[in-house]
């Protein structure tokens, strides 16, 4: 049987539509990033200030916390979880300091930045910001 000339048009027309199909398929394909290292972050001022700001905390130089985590809010932390973590210092901060009510205001509002946030059940039971991020929930 003989092939149409028609046909084989036909043929060839689907077959590089097929062939442009999956071409166009491969350049959607996202192309992966390389992932955010602590050197990259440590690069960045307001991550920089944080990490400072964790590490006064460490050392119990809790006027350096306050001041690393406003120095780090101030410079736009660009991770919600980081502002969470920037304010959860400064309500630890607070609360230490006898400021209950800029305590509680610094756990709403590592909620606000990020609603998964929470302490971890050791921090929770802390006897001295424990009751205030319980009462900041409420």
């Amino acid at each position: 049987m003989r092939n149409s000339p028609t046909l084989v048009r036909l043929a060839q027309a689907f077959a590089a539509a097929a062939v442009a199909t999956l071409l166009s398929a491969c350049d959607t394909v996202p192309q992966q990033q390389a992932p955010v290292g602590l050197t990259d972050l440590s690069e960045r001022p307001a991550e920089r200030a944080l990490m400072g700001a964790m590490r006064a905390y460490d050392d119990a130089d809790y006027p350096a916390v306050e001041r690393q985590a406003n120095e780090a809010m101030k410079l736009g932390l660009r991770s919600n979880r980081d502002v969470a973590t920037a304010h959860k210092l400064r309500a630890f901060v607070y609360c230490t300091s006898n400021r209950l009510a800029a305590c509680e205001a610094e756990f709403r509002a590592a909620r606000t930045a990020d609603p998964a946030f929470a302490l971890s059940k050791a921090e929770a039971g802390h006897p001295v910001w424990g009751p205030v991020y319980l009462k900041s929930r409420q």
